[in-house]
């Protein structure tokens, strides 16, 4: 479906460039539902992302597995040739790459068990005073509380596991991370007692990065996002594996 609606647009504009050099795609397949492993294959939103970028750009699409860790080393020492993984841009990352423009807003949001909705589904409930708030240490999330929930009781854990435990054990009223672990709460079968507040309480735009010296394939890659913009397969893509957008970040 999705080289279907890319080839589409193309042949009612111009015709692609003959299928080229290989276009090696760095991402972390742990990151449900941006792109993960399912069996051998790996699936998710950047995966349809990167192969209807090279229907676009007419080159051979290579997706390379590898630790999140390991992604701008990558690219830095050439071994890549962009990271499509849901990277968040941040000032220290633009310090190093050069990112396209954004493909989705992200950010931190609220979540909690399902049968607490008429307590904690409104974005507003989390400055309540005394409510107990779990956060993932040295996350966003984590700054943020600190920085905004002044009146509320937050407690740090040490992996997203145990924080997501002690919300169903009743031990946290929400549990703040980023909106990947929202979006996967509404697309897998494993999380049906917890909800979020599906509301972004910061900025965290996801783009794709390429190497500072490669601006040549940053403008290849600005022009396909816009075509699979304006046809309709960007879209397409993000409902594919986002069936819920959230709402506008907060302030």
């Amino acid at each position: 479906m999705i080289r279907l609606l890319v080839l589409s647009f193309l042949l009612a504009t111009v015709a692609a460039p003959a299928l080229a050099q290989t276009l090696r795609v760095g991402l972390a397949p742990e990151q449900p539902p941006l792109v993960f492993r399912d069996g051998e294959r790996i699936v998710g939103l950047e995966a349809d992302n990167a192969r209807a970028v090279a229907e676009v750009i007419g080159r051979r699409v290579e997706l390379v597995p590898m630790a999140a860790s390991e992604l701008l080393p990558a690219l830095e020492q050439g071994r890549i040739d962009v990271i499509m993984s849901g990277m968040s841009v941040t000032p220290e990352r633009a310090s190093r790459v050069q990112f396209v423009e954004p493909y989705l807003q992200a950010g931190q949001m609220a979540i909690m068990q399902i049968n607490r909705v008429g307590r904690f589904g409104q974005p507003w409930a989390i400055y309540r005073e005394d409510i107990r708030v779990g956060v993932v240490v040295g996350s966003s999330g984590e700054a943020f509380a600190r920085r905004d929930l002044t009146d509320a009781a937050v407690r740090p854990f040490a992996g997203l596991p145990a924080a997501m435990d002690a919300l169903r054990a009743g031990e946290i009223d929400l549990l703040l991370h980023d909106a990947v672990t929202s979006w996967l709460l509404a697309t897998s079968d494993d999380y049906t007692d917890l909800i979020s507040q599906n509301h972004l309480l910061t900025e965290e735009p996801l783009a794709w990065a390429v190497r500072r010296d490669d601006p040549a394939l940053a403008a290849e890659l600005a022009r396909a996002l816009s075509m699979m913009r304006s046809n309709g397969t960007l879209d397409y893509i993000i409902d594919r594996w986002i069936p819920v957008r959230p709402d506008a970040p907060a302030g």
